[in-house]
């Protein structure tokens, strides 16, 4: 498949630290070559937390190419891949100004808990699982779509009512 025919996905949150690094993740593993999920934060933490990369390993989860915390400022330049999908899974970054994507990409948030900050650090790893777990069902739904012959409109249709039902 070439770079042009793959599915583009841009997964949002605050930090780019935690969860959106688990749906970059999810959506590369189980988009099995025909979609290319990346990561992006409004305030980069500039770290990728640990538990992240310890939950995706543990269910044997490929790490994101090039894993690292970012801005979403590198996928608004004129530069930057068109984009198909964004997807925010934090409030706060649902509620941003968000830039001016290339492509005009359509959105959907789906809001997922934070895990990052939940203690003590065996609670942590409970809300760590449990993030990962509603992003993968929510990623295998989507991914069960088929993307190719629905309109973009009836995808982010989709798109929300899958986080719906997922509550």
């Amino acid at each position: 498949m070439t770079d042009e025919q793959l599915i583009k996905v841009l997964i949002l949150c605050t930090g780019n630290s935690a969860r959106s690094i688990l749906a970059e993740a999810l959506f590369n593993h189980h988009g099995k070559g025909r979609i290319r999920a990346l990561s992006a934060g409004s305030k980069p933490t500039g770290k990728v937390n640990p538990l992240a990369l310890e939950t995706l390993k543990k269910h044997g989860i490929a790490l994101p190419f090039d894993v690292r915390s970012k801005s979403w400022d590198e996928f608004a330049a004129a530069e930057a891949p068109k984009l198909d999908y964004i997807f925010t899974v934090c409030a706060s970054a649902a509620g941003e100004t968000c830039p001016i994507w290339p492509g005009h990409p359509s959105t959907a948030h789906w809001g997922i808990d934070d895990p990052a900050h939940v203690e003590p650090l065996e609670a942590r790893k409970a809300a760590f699982e449990i993030a990962f777990n509603a992003l993968e069902k929510r990623i295998k739904a989507f991914l069960a779509l088929d993307l190719k012959s629905l309109s973009r409109a009836e995808v982010i249709t989709s798109a929300r009512l899958i986080h719906e039902v997922s509550q």
